[in-house]
C-alpha cells in the first residue's frame, strides 16, 4: 500500500503517503500547525508526533493551547523533574509522575534518607531548564517485561510497577506504564536518563518552558501509610508565560481562600489530633451555617414532593451482601464489629438502606415516583494521605435521595431533578454550569440495551432541554447505569464536581423491587440516585472558598453587629441588637470597652456583612450607621426600622451588601 487516508476532526479525509507520522500530517496541512503541534489522537488514543499513522484512522493533531496539549506538556515536564533531580542527587530513585489538574508532580526517594526543603526547588528548576536548552529529543522505545525488569533494576518503584504489570495486579494509574499486553514503554532523554512511561511526550525537550515548582511535600508510596514515605515535588506547566502567570495568581487567590485557613480565622470547625484524621466538629459560627444550609435544603425537598427518611449509622452484613458492597467497595468501608448477633458496619452509603423502605410493602405504580430523601451520615475509610480538609473526609453527610419510577416516568423525571438541582445551586449563588454524561461500557454492565439506550437519552436531553454544556464521557459510566455529573465554576474560575444524576438498574434487581402496574402486573421500578451537594461538608468548604469567607447575609453565623462609639451609647446599642433579634437577625452587640476603630477592624476581619454604629444623634434620633461589607462609605442617619426591614429582605432574598 502506497498510500493512507486519515479522517480530520471536521469530517474531511486526507491522503498521505504510507508511514507519514502524525508530524507528516501537521506538516501537510499547514506551517503554523506544524510548529505548534506536540502529538496526535489516532482513533482516541493519544500517541507521539514520530508514530506512523495507521490508514483509515481518525486523527486530530494536538496543540498546546488544549486540553490534551497541556496535559503532554504537563506529562514530559514531569519527566524533566525527574531527570533533574536524578542529576542533583545521584543514585535517587524515582517512582510515578503523572500529569494532574494543571499541573503535574513526581515523587522521590533521596539516598541517605534525605529531604527535599523549598529552597531546593529553585535549584531543580535551573537544571531543569537547562535540560530543556539543551533540546534533548524523547526517544521511545518498547522492552519485554524481563528486559523491562534489567534496564530498572536501580529503580524499586520502577520494578514494582513492571511487576504488577506482568502478574496483572498493577495499579490503574500504572497502566499508563503499558504499551500493549505485556509490553513496557520507555523514554530515553540524553545524558542516560529513561523513564518508564507509555507516552505520548513533546518532541523534545525544547517545546518546555512555561513552567513552575510550586512546593515540596511527603506521600505514602500508593499512598498507603505503611508502605515508605517518598518526596513530592509539585509544579505546575502551561503553553505561554501569560496563561501560567494566570494560573499562578489563581493559586495566590485560592491560597487566600482555603477553606481550612478560614474556618480557623473564622472559628468556624476544627479538626481535633484526638478524634483521628479526616474527623471534624462543628464550633458554634459553622453550625449555624450548617443549620442554614441542611435548613434549606429539607425546605426545598419539601416543597418539591420528597418523603423524609432517616437509617441507622451501621447495619448487618447481609444488606451490604444483598447490595453487593461488599464484593466491591469493602477496601472503602470501615472494618467490621463483631457483635453477639452478627458483623455490622458502618454504612458507607444510603442507598441500600432506602431500596429496604421501598421494599417495606406493596407499591403501587400509583406511588411512583417516590422520591426518598435524608441528610444521612455515612463513613468511608480514606488513607490517610488522601485527607484533605472537609474536600475529603472520613465522616460526613450527604444530602441524598432516591427516586422510583417507571421507565414512562424516566424522562420527565430526569428532567424534573436536574431542574432542581440547578435551582438549588443558584440559591447558593452557582450559576456557571457544566456537565459529564457518563455513557455505557460495552464490556461491563447491568441491565438491557435498550433501557440503558432510553436512560442515556432521557438524561441527554433533559441536558439539552435546560441548554447546559456537557461533554459525553464514553464508557465511562459506573456497571449499573448512565450519570451526569454536574460541575461548577467558581469565583476564581476554578470548577467543582458537585451534583450528581445517576440511572441504577442494579439494586432494584438484587433487592427485587417491585410495584403493581396498572396493567395489574409486578414489574421493576428504576431507581436513581440523585446528590444535589454531594455532602454537606464538602459544599460547606466550596462554599467558603467560593465566597472566601464572606458569606452571603442569609448564610453569615453573625449578620449584624452593633457597636456604641462609647460606653453610654451601648444601651441604645443593646436596644437595636434586640429590635434586629426580634425580627430574626443574627446580632451581637460588642460594649464599647476598646477604641471603635479597633472593634471596626475585628468585625471586618471576621467577615461580618454589616457593622452598625450608634453614637449620641443616633441615640435621639433612634437611627444608626451602617458600614456594609465590601464599601468604604458608611450610611449616616439610616432609621432603625428601614435598616431592619432591608436586611430581612436581604436575608429572604438570599442577597449580600456585595449585591447592592
Amino acid at each position: 500500500m502506497s498510500e493512507l487516508s486519515v479522517q480530520l476532526p471536521d469530517g474531511s479525509t486526507r491522503t498521505l503517503p504510507a508511514g507519514t507520522t502524525g508530524a507528516g500530517l501537521a506538516a501537510s496541512i499547514g506551517r503554523r500547525l506544524a510548529k505548534d503541534a506536540l502529538a496526535v489522537q489516532v482513533n482516541g488514543q493519544l500517541t507521539d508526533l514520530s508514530s506512523p499513522l495507521p490508514d483509515g484512522a481518525a486523527v486530530a493533531v494536538v496543540t498546546p493551547d488544549s486540553d490534551l496539549g497541556r496535559e503532554v506538556l504537563r506529562h514530559s515536564t514531569a519527566h524533566v523533574l525527574a531527570q533533574a533531580v536524578t542529576r542533583l542527587w545521584p543514585g535517587a530513585h524515582y517512582a510515578i509522575g503523572p500529569a494532574i489538574e494543571n499541573g503535574f508532580y513526581y515523587d522521590f526517594e533521596l539516598p541517605g534518607d534525605a529531604h527535599f526543603t523549598d529552597d531546593d526547588l529553585a535549584v531543580i528548576e535551573a537544571a531543569m531548564r537547562a535540560i530543556i536548552a539543551e533540546d534533548q529529543p524523547f526517544a521511545r522505545s518498547e522492552y519485554s517485561i524481563d528486559e523491562g525488569l534489567e534496564l530498572f533494576k536501580d529503580q524499586p518503584y520502577k520494578v514494582e510497577i513492571i511487576r504488577g504489570v506482568a502478574t496483572g495486579t498493577a495499579a490503574e494509574e500504572d497502566l499508563d506504564e503499558v504499551a500493549s499486553g505485556s509490553v513496557v514503554s520507555a523514554y530515553a532523554n540524553a545524558g542516560g536518563f529513561v523513564d518508564l512511561c507509555r507516552g505520548p511526550h513533546v518532541p523534545s525537550t525544547g517545546r518546555l518552558g512555561h513552567f513552575t515548582l510550586t512546593r515540596v511535600a511527603g506521600a505514602y508510596w500508593r499512598g498507603d501509610e505503611h508502605r515508605p514515605q517518598l518526596q513530592r515535588i509539585y509544579g505546575t506547566a502551561w503553553e505561554s508565560d501569560a496563561a501560567l502567570a494566570a494560573h499562578l495568581h489563581m493559586l495566590a487567590e485560592a491560597e487566600k481562600r482555603d477553606h481550612r485557613r478560614l474556618a480557623t480565622e473564622l472559628d468556624l470547625l476544627s479538626f481535633p489530633s484526638e478524634l483521628g484524621g479526616g474527623l471534624a466538629v462543628w464550633h458554634p459560627r459553622g453550625g449555624i451555617i450548617r443549620k442554614e444550609m441542611e435548613d434549606y435544603s429539607r425546605a426545598r425537598h419539601l416543597t418539591g414532593g420528597y418523603e423524609f427518611v432517616v437509617t441507622p449509622h451501621l447495619t448487618n452484613k447481609r444488606l451490604y451482601e444483598t447490595s453487593g458492597h461488599l464484593s466491591f467497595y469493602k477496601d472503602g468501608m470501615y472494618p467490621p464489629m463483631e457483635l453477639d448477633n452478627g458483623t455490622y458496619y458502618m454504612k458507607p452509603m444510603n442507598c441500600p438502606m432506602h431500596c429496604l423502605i421501598f421494599k417495606s410493602r406493596a407499591r403501587s405504580y400509583r406511588e411512583l415516583p417516590l422520591r426518598l430523601f435524608e441528610l444521612g451520615t455515612v463513613y468511608r475509610y480514606e488513607r490517610a494521605g488522601t485527607l484533605h480538609g472537609l474536600m475529603r473526609i472520613r465522616g460526613f453527610t450527604q444530602d441524598d435521595s432516591h427516586i422510583y419510577c417507571t421507565e414512562d416516568q424516566l424522562q420527565e423525571e430526569i428532567a424534573f431533578l436536574l431542574e432542581f438541582v440547578m435551582s438549588v445551586l443558584r440559591a447558593f449563588g452557582f450559576t456557571d454550569f457544566t456537565a459529564n454524561l457518563s455513557t455505557k461500557d460495552p464490556n461491563k454492565y447491568v441491565g438491557s440495551d435498550e433501557i440503558w439506550e432510553k436512560s442515556t437519552d432521557a438524561l441527554r436531553l433533559a441536558l439539552e432541554k435546560f441548554g447546559l454544556p456537557y461533554q459525553i464521557k464514553k464508557g465511562d459510566a459506573a456497571f449499573y447505569g448512565p450519570k451526569i455529573d454536574i460541575d461548577v465554576r467558581d469565583a476564581i474560575g476554578r470548577t467543582w464536581q458537585l451534583s450528581t444524576i445517576q440511572c441504577d438498574f442494579n439494586h432494584p434487581e438484587r433487592f427485587e423491587l417491585e410495584y403493581v402496574g396498572a396493567d395489574n402486573q409486578r414489574h421493576r421500578p428504576i431507581m436513581l440516585h440523585r446528590a444535589l451537594f454531594g455532602s454537606i461538608e464538602r459544599f460547606f468548604g466550596v462554599l467558603l472558598e467560593h465566597y472566601a469567607g464572606n458569606l452571603p447575609t442569609w448564610l453569615a453565623p453573625e449578620q449584624v453587629r452593633v457597636l456604641g462609639v462609647r460606653d453610654d451609647h451601648d444601651e441604645y446599642a443593646r436596644a437595636v441588637v434586640a429590635e434586629l433579634r426580634a425580627a430574626g437577625v443574627r446580632s451581637v452587640h460588642e460594649e464599647a470597652s476598646e477604641p471603635l476603630g479597633a472593634r471596626i477592624r475585628r468585625a471586618k476581619l471576621e467577615k461580618v456583612p454589616y457593622i452598625v454604629v450608634v453614637g449620641g444623634e443616633d441615640v435621639t434620633a433612634r437611627t444608626v450607621g451602617v458600614n456594609a461589607r465590601g464599601t468604604n462609605d458608611p450610611d449616616r442617619a439610616v432609621a432603625l426600622g428601614d435598616f431592619v426591614a432591608a436586611v430581612v429582605d436581604e436575608i429572604a432574598a438570599h442577597g449580600a451588601p456585595e449585591d447592592e
